[in-house]
């Protein structure tokens, strides 16, 4: 910011001769690595948890897929193929000043992802269960864009609930279970959780990487340096039990 508002002073404005920032150079920054994620374990634990809960698709989605929070919330029905299965990112939501409000994904671009044939059960139970509610409601439904996830009478939800949910979900699991808590965990985890257990199995990083949008991979290997590390790790024991074995 400081080498443009510089340079501006330059081209601009003609009150500097030369940019006495031009040739700085922006310091290394050190990524800090994530924080403990749930195990594959934890998170069918929470997934039973949620099982009867109106948004239980939701966190489904959230985990399957790997999408982000305002991706979800901004899906239509008609970005849902449950067929092939997969589902289409397009924008994302987010609130402002206490409106919600549309835009692009934070990439700028649309996504298609992939999703199981169970999840994509869950999701014709969604569904099922949303023209449910319409039929309930009647003439105050407020759903005429189709959005995949809405209140109970039709308007699309707010990230600010889904993200509230959470930890209520967790703690009632741990009233619920107390000899086998849950530890704290944000809905972005599940994203997190989604990426983790897609590296650990071998999944190539640019496969994972445009599931989750990014740009780049080399964002993707970024973030999850150290799970990257722990392949690393076992890369030649790979190898060589690939030679070593009869064809």
């Amino acid at each position: 910011m400081l080498r443009k508002a510089l340079g501006d002073a330059v081209t601009v404005d003609e009150i500097l001769a030369s940019n006495p920032a031009a040739r700085a150079k922006l310091p290394r920054v050190q990524a800090a690595e994530l924080g403990l994620v749930w195990t594959p374990a934890r998170l069918r634990e929470f997934l039973v948890t949620v099982g009867d809960h109106r948004l239980s698709a939701f966190f489904r989605l959230a985990a399957y897929a790997g999408a982000r929070r305002g991706e979800l919330l901004n899906l239509r029905w008609s970005d849902v193929d449950l067929d092939v299965p997969q589902i289409r990112i397009t924008g994302t939501t987010a609130v402002i000043d206490g409106r919600r409000v549309e835009g692009t994904t934070k990439g700028g671009r649309s996504r298609v992802v992939s999703i199981d044939g169970e999840t994509a059960g869950f999701l014709r139970r969604h569904r099922e269960q949303q023209r449910a509610d319409r039929d309930k409601v009647g003439d105050g439904w407020k759903g005429a864009d189709g959005y995949v996830f809405t209140t109970g009478w039709g308007e699309p939800a707010y990230p600010d609930t889904v993200s509230a949910l959470m930890p209520k979900l967790i703690s009632a699991h741990n009233s619920a279970r107390p000899d086998s808590p849950l530890p704290h965990a944000r809905l972005h985890d599940l994203r997190h959780v989604h990426a983790t257990t897609l590296l650990l199995a071998g999944v190539p990083v640019h496969v994972v990487a445009a599931r989750l949008g990014h740009a780049d991979p080399a964002i993707t290997l970024r973030v999850y340096a150290h799970v990257i590390h722990e392949q690393a790790a076992t890369a030649a024991d790979v190898f060589a039990k690939a030679i070593e074995e009869p064809t």
